[in-house]
C-alpha cells in the first residue's frame, strides 16, 4: 500500500467516524475534496469493505451506505483503555502527595514531580479535547466518566500545591511551565 492509499484510507475512516453512516457519493465526496481521484478512492472504498474495516449496505443501485464495523464497541473499548490510564494517573498523584510527605522530598522533587505529572495530565485531557469534536465518542458513557476523572486529577493536583509549605511553589511551577514552552517552540 502506497502513502497516498493510506492518507485516504485515514480520511474515510476519519469521515466514518465523524458521520457514523453515511451515503457512498457523499463519503466519496468528502475524501476527494480533502485527498484523492474519484478512481482512487472509490477503489480504497472497496478495499476497506473487502478486509472487514467498513460495512456497505446496498439499499438500492442508487443509495449505498458505509459504516465502520462495531464502531460503538471499538469507541468504547478506546475511551475504556483511556480511563484506565487516567485512573493510574490520579492513583500516581494522590500516592505522590502521601509519598513526598513520608519521605520529605526536597523542594526541587516536589516541584519536578508535580510538573511531571502536570504535563501526564495535560496530555490526557488534550486527547479527551480531540475526541470531543467526534460526535461517537462524545456520545459514549465513558467519555463523561473520563472528563470527571481527569477533573478529579488536576482539583487533586491543586491541592497539593496549595498546601505546600513554600509560599512560592505555585509560581516556581508557573516558571517552570512556561520555560518548557518557550523551550519546545525554539526546537522548530
Amino acid at each position: 500500500m502506497d502513502k497516498n492509499s493510506q492518507i485516504i484510507r485515514t480520511e474515510i475512516i476519519r469521515i466514518l467516524n465523524e458521520s457514523g453512516k453515511i451515503r457512498g457519493t457523499e463519503l466519496a465526496k468528502r475524501v476527494i475534496k480533502k485527498v484523492g481521484n474519484e478512481k482512487i478512492v472509490y477503489r480504497e472504498i472497496s478495499a476497506l469493505v473487502e478486509t472487514g474495516e467498513v460495512e456497505k449496505k446496498v439499499h438500492s443501485r442508487a443509495h449505498i451506505e458505509y459504516e465502520l464495523i462495531n464502531l460503538y464497541e471499538s469507541v468504547n473499548n478506546q475511551l475504556k483503555n483511556l480511563h484506565n490510564e487516567i485512573n493510574i494517573i490520579y492513583e500516581e498523584i494522590i500516592n505522590f502527595e502521601k509519598t513526598s510527605r513520608d519521605e520529605k522530598f526536597s523542594f526541587h522533587q516536589r516541584l519536578r514531580s508535580t510538573i511531571h505529572l502536570i504535563h501526564i495530565v495535560q496530555s490526557s485531557d488534550g486527547i479527551m479535547k480531540l475526541l470531543s469534536y467526534y460526535p461517537t465518542f462524545k456520545k459514549d458513557k465513558m467519555f463523561s466518566q473520563n472528563k470527571r476523572r481527569i477533573e478529579d486529577c488536576w482539583e487533586s493536583i491543586m491541592n497539593n500545591i496549595s498546601h505546600q509549605p513554600e509560599d512560592n511553589f505555585l509560581n516556581e511551577i508557573l516558571e517552570n511551565l512556561r520555560m518548557s514552552q518557550t523551550k519546545s517552540e525554539n526546537v522548530n
